[in-house]
């Protein structure tokens, strides 16, 4: 990933909006087709992804053990 890295918080807004906060890129996703469509939409020069457990779900253990990004579940 050339250039800066970033991090971003992916799922439901009441969960994630805070994160917008500390400088962290917030992609709402509030239903299943969102989170995929968030998930695919995220910038290359993301490193670091803030998932919601319900985002997490949606996404599936396949797809985020694919990636080349580091995940995070919220408690």
């Amino acid at each position: 990933m050339p250039g800066s890295a970033t991090i971003a918080a992916l799922g439901a807004d009441a969960r994630t909006r805070g994160y917008a906060l500390a400088g962290v890129r917030v992609a709402v996703a509030e239903d299943d087709e969102s989170v995929h469509a968030a998930w695919r939409g995220l910038p290359p020069e993301v490193a670091i992804v803030i998932l919601t457990p319900d985002a997490a779900r949606v996404l599936g253990p396949a797809l985020l053990d694919a990636s080349d990004r580091l995940t995070v579940v919220m408690p």
